[in-house]
């Protein structure tokens, strides 16, 4: 749904998001004059803003002296941003044309590789003419010209995005970057070379910033034929926007790819377009209605499927259209892509969607528990014709709220009260907790999809809101239409990663996520590697992406490779079935293999209306972590793994319990505890109980009485655990102030105030539970 964080990705993702836009990750964080072993110390007066240039200076000509590798690329690259940072602009431009000209030289280089640093390129070229500073917007202008003119499309098109990041963004990367090593007496080469990289990209970027735009403009008008604000009528007598990027040289009638987005970022938008028309594609960005020319109220969801088909009616007969219509992008716009094939438009042929929204699905609720998270995101969208960044971005109001709320235990209904504004649109939606008519109407529902006959390309990741609702579409789309032609692709990805992969708009390569290490054949361009391939595949009859070898493609964590199955449950071969034991373990209880005929069962008790919890700290929350949140919870934990084991697939199990309440809302966490004490996280789960059985029919449960849920995970795995690691299953209650709370009277859960906590929640897990996990030999 969100362009901005998922819900079980917002801490990491904003803490990181500044980082993927504009750090290579294999690089750390540094400083100045060389000490023996390759390391550097300098003082905390050398790192303020005014002494920074001299400081980075010196340090880079101590690297320089240092800094030894056999690989030349690597070579190439610091040598020309050193060149950079110490004038030696000749000598830099000498090094980016060795270094552009190996990577092209290579056979199968990505187009990102090939456009990597062009840039600094032209930025180089411009500098080295030594002209005055008084000239130097008129000599990069020809720099530029000169160049981008031996680019093709495709590259051009890499190129503009990564001149156009704004210089904040590099600032944000610099200043990480001496912060991380302010009152060290000592940092390593890797954290010098970080420091060095970061000054330079900052500099060279504020130079040119301020020349880029009419460039960019100029290249484009040479390249393309643009119409923005074209209005579209619908039958109901609405309009749509439309923005429409045609390559200029190509053939008169071409196939054409819509995003249909409620995120009216025209520059955002462009960007796609653009690089959609470099590969020979009629590039159309609709926008829901109510956005930019359309004069009507905007409405998320309500209209999106039927208005995106009425669009792609009418772009199939525009005169530059072929009759043939994709749909591309992810979250929100993935939502509109199903939206749309519940109607089925003739044109449409093909859609390829990562970590998509599913309302009701996963948004703005998960297991039919809602995220505080998604109350601003109304806001957000619909205050005005484009977004509402500044209401949005108010975190400190969105935490007050959350946390006046928390504390004072009010109706999860009154958040609107609480904050003083109304939210007629988040209101709407606590009117359907259940999965009914009104969710059902949106994306396609049972039989629906019985009729959904054009190739489908999902991609997904397994943290933090990367799955987004792609488990849904895909078994759903499987179980109406068996003969489907739909593929997913799957790996270590997070919510916006999912989408685009772990390549930046600067061309650097991600390798980490929140503690873990990306796998090396996981690092790849979604954009590059998937979305253009897969069109070409469907409309050009070149052939399938390679990586698409079965139905459901997936990357093992800690394998360094992709396996590919014909379904989710042939991802695995055999189960590992843990039950729940009241023997104690080092931290918790066992989760035992065979079930104990003498076991009694465990108790969790949780106090609803207790807010001492409302001013503790995050606990863990990496994919790679040393600790883990375990309040409100249970621990179990497994005797150490007797060989390595992979886990593929979703788990699932059975919990026989009885409890004091009518309803609760679970959470369960999977974790490998390794033998260096570090937690790498298996997708979690989480469900309200009531609904676990069918999420548009509540089944309320008898107090004190014997009962039993079986349940399935919704976010799939691919990971390799290690001989003499442990499984650690976290077994909870959802309260936090972050998320709906459920005190348990079988009302409606918005209704519910701390007055109906009564007495503490207590739950006792019968021995006959047990857990199931997927894996494969």
């Amino acid at each position: 749904m969100m362009r901005g964080p998922h819900p079980l990705s917002w801490p990491p993702l904003r803490r990181g998001i500044v980082k993927r836009l504009c750090v290579l990750a294999i690089l750390a964080i540094a400083a100045a004059t060389p000490l023996r072993g390759q390391t550097f110390v300098l003082g905390d007066s050398d790192l303020a803003d005014s002494s920074l240039p001299r400081t980075v200076t010196r340090l880079a000509h101590a690297v320089e002296t240092t800094f030894r590798t056999r690989n030349l690329d690597s070579a190439l690259d610091v040598r020309f941003r050193i060149a950079l940072v110490t004038g030696r602009y000749a000598e830099a431009a000498r090094a980016l044309f060795e270094l552009r000209q190996r990577r092209s030289a290579r056979p199968g280089t990505p187009v990102e590789r090939r456009a990597m640093d062009v840039q600094y390129a032209i930025y180089a070229a411009a500098k080295a003419t030594e002209a005055p500073p008084t000239q130097f917007g008129q000599v990069f202008a020809s720099a530029f010209r000169k160049m981008m003119l031996a680019l093709d499309d495709r590259q051009a098109a890499i190129v503009l995005r990564a001149i156009a990041v704004p210089p904040r963004y590099q600032k944000a990367d610099l200043d990480d970057a001496v912060a991380a090593i302010r009152g060290k007496r000592s940092s390593t080469l890797s954290e010098a070379l970080r420091v060095v990289r970061a000054f330079q990209s900052f500099q060279s970027y504020s130079e040119f910033a301020p020349f880029v735009a009419p460039l960019i403009a100029e290249d484009d008008e040479r390249r393309y034929i643009i119409e923005r604000n074209v209005p579209v009528r619908m039958s109901d007598g609405a309009t749509v926007c439309v923005m429409i990027v045609r390559p200029r040289r190509a053939p008169a009638r071409l196939p054409a790819l819509l995003e249909y987005t409620i995120y009216a970022d025209t520059a955002g938008t462009f960007r796609e377009s653009r690089r959609t028309a470099s590969n020979q594609y009629v590039a159309v960005t609709g926008f829901t209605r109510g956005k930019l020319c359309s004069p009507q109220n905007v409405v998320p969801y309500v209209y999106d499927g039927k208005d995106a088909a009425e669009a792609i009616d009418w772009i199939a007969k525009q005169p530059w259209s072929d009759g043939r219509v994709g749909m591309y992008s992810g979250s929100y716009e993935g939502f509109t892509q199903w939206a749309a094939v519940k109607h089925m438009p003739k044109a449409l042929r093909a859609i390829m969607a990562g970590a998509t929204n599913g309302p009701g699905i996963d948004t703005p609720m998960e297991g039919n528990i809602f995220w505080n998270f998604i109350y601003s995101w109304p806001f957000y969208t619909t205050d005005n014709k484009t977004l509402d960044d500044q209401t949005y971005g108010q975190r400190a109001r969105w935490e007050r709220l959350n946390q006046t709320w928390y504390v004072s235990g009010s109706a999860y209904r009154d958040l609107d009260k609480i904050d003083g504004v109304p939210n007629p649109i988040f209101d709407e939606w606590l009117r359907h907790p259940t999965y009914d008519a009104y969710w059902q109407a949106l994306i396609p529902y049972a039989e629906d999809f019985s009729r959904v006959n054009i190739p489908v390309l999902e991609t997904a990741g397994y943290y933090y809101g990367g799955p987004g609702a792609v488990f849904y579409y895909f078994t759903q789309h499987y179980k109406y239409n068996p003969r489907a032609e739909h593929y997913l692709v799957i790996g270590p990805y997070d919510h916006l990663q999912a989408q685009r992969g772990v390549v930046n708009a600067l061309g650097d390569t991600a390798t980490q996520l929140a503690g873990l290490t990306i796998d090396p054949v996981a690092r790849m361009s979604i954009i590059s590697d998937l979305r253009y391939a897969w069109f070409d595949y469907v409309f050009k009859g070149k052939a399938k992406p390679a990586l698409l070898a079965d139905k459901v493609n997936f990357e093992v964590v800690g394998s360094n490779v992709w396996r590919h199955a014909p379904s989710v449950s042939g991802m695995s071969n055999a189960q590992l079935r843990y039950y729940l034991s009241s023997r104690k373990s080092s931290v918790g209880y066992a989760l035992i293999s065979s079930r104990s005929a003498t076991d009694s069962g465990t108790t969790l008790v949780v106090n609803m209306a207790d807010r001492s919890d409302s001013t503790r700290a995050p606990i863990g929350g990496g994919v790679v972590d040393t600790v883990i949140d375990t309040s409100n919870a249970l621990v179990f934990v497994s005797d150490p793994l007797s060989r390595p084991t992979e886990v593929a697939g979703v788990f699932s199990g059975h919990l026989e319990f009885v409890v004091n309440k009518r309803d609760f809302d679970l959470r369960i966490g999977f974790f490998e505890e390794t033998a260096k004490n570090e937690y790498v996280q298996l997708p979690p789960f989480q469900a309200r109980a009531s609904l676990l059985m069918d999420q548009s029919r509540r089944q309320l449960s008898m107090p004190n009485e014997p009962q039993h849920l079986d349940f399935s995970s919704v976010r799939l795995i691919g990971q390799r655990l290690h001989k003499g690691s442990r499984l650690v299953m976290v077994l909870g209650i959802v309260k936090n102030n972050g998320q709906q709370i459920n005190y348990g009277t079988g009302k409606d859960v918005s209704d519910e105030t701390i007055a109906d906590a009564g007495e503490p929640l207590r739950i006792h897990w019968l021995p006959g539970s047990f857990v199931l996990l997927p894996i494969r030999h």
